[in-house]
């Protein structure tokens, strides 16, 4: 059975796309078969996998509006084992047409119960809001990774998630769990990532991840090649930081 993964954090900039990409690409190079969903409308994730999205026939958004067969809008990315299902500039405008459906709430989660068995896990990059969509994705989950920007303003706008996700958890998902934080854009030179690392562990304890992500330009050039960065640059810290988080995940789910 997979284990369905949202990446959750209605702070823009904080390393969602990042994080989902390259977990993603780790998770696949560690022999699991991986399904990332792209469920933002700016469609970052499909482009940095090198995805020209004007060509597309079949996204997430007409798995969600058309109730199209999420198999055909399923493809192949540069990794092996690694799956997406792309995103649209259309995407914007599902939460309205999605409104007047029947159990809107939980239409992403019909469609991913239709492949879930078919990957050992899927990952769900949500847009940097707390709408329909972003309800969608939680409702269809297990669990919840939260990234945490390593710079002042960090928790602001947590305690918004934290009530969002109590509130799924008590009308539409029981079951969803907070899977860990994430602390991305980290600089051990800098005193305040480093408040803010022991900030957040204060706070939440063994929820947040033994890995950090550290700052790492590779990082930043690898989408405009269309890769992760496991493919870009195997051996730098960002591609190296990946895969510890995707053993530590592993780990965490034995």
């Amino acid at each position: 059975m997979s284990k369905i993964i949202s990446l959750a954090n209605q702070k823009g900039g904080v390393g969602k796309t990042t994080t989902s990409i390259n977990l993603a690409a780790a998770l696949a190079k560690q022999g699991k078969r991986v399904l990332l969903i792209d469920a933002d409308p700016q469609a970052n994730t499909s482009s940095g996998l090198g995805v020209e999205i004007r060509e597309l026939d079949n996204t997430v958004y007409e798995c969600l509006v058309n109730s199209v067969d999420p198999h055909t809008a399923i493809l192949e990315t540069n990794t092996p084992n690694l799956y997406l299902i792309p995103s649209h500039i259309d995407l914007v405008g599902a939460e309205i047409e999605m409104l007047n459906m029947e159990h809107r709430e939980k239409l992403l989660k019909n469609i991913l119960d239709q492949v879930r068995n078919e990957y050992d896990y899927i990952l769900i990059d949500c847009s940097p809001s707390l709408g329909l969509i972003t309800v969608n994705a939680l409702t269809a989950s297990d669990s919840v990774i939260i990234p945490v920007q390593c710079e002042f303003f960090a928790l602001e706008g947590i305690a918004k998630l934290l009530n969002t996700i109590k509130i799924i958890k008590s009308k539409l998902n029981p079951a969803l769990k907070i899977e860990g934080f994430l602390l991305t854009m980290y600089d051990n030179r800098l005193r305040l990532s480093n408040q803010v690392y022991e900030e957040v562990k204060r706070h939440f304890g063994d929820l947040v991840f033994n890995t950090v992500i550290a700052r790492n330009v590779r990082l930043s050039e690898a989408p405009s090649h269309g890769v992760s960065v496991l493919e870009y640059d195997p051996s730098s810290k960002g591609a190296k930081n990946y895969t510890a988080l995707a053993k530590e995940l592993i780990a965490r789910n034995k």
